[in-house]
């Protein structure tokens, strides 16, 4: 499994309960108490287990459209 930490890109596959997250991209800001993910693509949080999402490497990072930030 991929360690998330502060600053890593993610696109967000499915976020349960709001579709309209899916495809975003962003950068990981912050990761509160319970573990939950926060980032640039808005304002709900990812929960590790239940939402999906894909770890960008650092090429993905160059072309991925941050219009979200």
């Amino acid at each position: 499994m991929d360690t998330i930490k502060i600053g890593t890109g993610i696109m967000i596959v499915s976020m349960k309960d709001e579709p309209q997250y899916s495809g975003r991209f962003g950068i990981v800001t912050n990761i509160d108490d319970a573990g939950q993910i926060h980032g640039t693509w808005g304002g709900c949080a990812l929960i590790p287990g239940i939402d999906t999402y894909y770890i960008l490497n650092e090429k993905e990072i160059e072309k991925a459209d941050f219009k979200y930030i």
